[in-house]
């Protein structure tokens, strides 16, 4: 049975002392919360000592928003992969859209990104989704399949027990807008399939493809109850304990 992962991106919120407050809090919410998925909050890079440290023993998995390709050189402004590793970070979130609009992220570079998290030991929480304008054109198959293709080539069929997809529609994050329960399903479908079709069919059943377009406390149970949605990349309502907590109790 493969694993539901609900995951926390912070983006460029939370200063260290109010992210480990805030995980203070979350471990008391969710203590008796029976939900059986992985909890991971992925935090910015400033916070990650001092997160890792509130998390210590709770369960809860810890993640970084970006790593280079590279484990060390000349790039500066650049996390290895090394130092996340020392500090306790399991996950890494790599492609997002934000990435991929505001600081040039393209799909070799996700690929390569992908393959260095992965021989160092840690998981990869890679990203695809279409923009409003490639939705309205009607190819977000081709888009979503294109993007899979390339950020997993050259991985092996078992590095994919580290592999997280998340489909996170570009033109739904941040926007309010969200994708159906029925149409976040059917995207993941298509993900799911172009894994079958570079793996087996075993492999994509194992594979844990999140949503990642404004899931909320108010349509998390819907989206989740979908066949093909294994979790959420949790923007804007994992910055609220109340709403974390929501999510996290309706992924049972």
């Amino acid at each position: 049975m493969r694993k539901i992962v609900i995951a926390g991106n912070w983006k460029m919120n939370m200063t260290p002392s109010e992210g480990s407050a805030f995980v203070e809090e979350l471990k008391l919410k969710i203590k008796n919360i029976k939900s059986g998925c992985e909890i991971v909050v992925c935090v910015p890079d400033i916070d990650i000592a001092a997160i890792s440290a509130a998390l210590k023993d709770s369960g809860i998995k810890l993640g970084a928003q970006n790593a280079h390709w590279e484990l060390k050189g000349a790039f500066t402004g650049e996390t290895s992969v090394l130092g996340l590793k020392e500090l306790g970070v399991e996950y890494v979130i790599i492609g997002h859209s934000e990435r991929r609009q505001f600081f040039g992220e393209i799909n070799r570079s996700v690929n390569q990104r992908v393959k260095t998290i992965l021989e160092a030991g840690l998981k990869a929480i890679v990203c695809v989704g279409e923009l409003l304008f490639e939705r309205e054109l009607g190819i977000t198959t081709e888009i979503v399949s294109l993007q899979t293709k390339i950020a997993l080539n050259g991985i092996t069929a078992e590095q994919m027990d580290s592999v997280v997809i998340a489909y996170e529609p570009v033109w739904a994050i941040g926007t309010g807008k969200t994708a159906t329960a029925e149409e976040a399903d059917r995207v993941n479908g298509i993900i799911r399939g172009v894994v079958a079709e570079l793996y087996t069919p075993q492999v994509a059943a194992a594979t844990t493809i999140q949503y990642g377009g404004s899931m909320n406390a108010a349509n998390a149970a819907e989206l989740l109850a979908k066949p093909n949605v294994d979790g959420g990349l949790i923007g804007g309502a994992s910055l609220k304990v109340s709403d974390f907590t929501a999510i996290i109790a309706a992924a049972q």
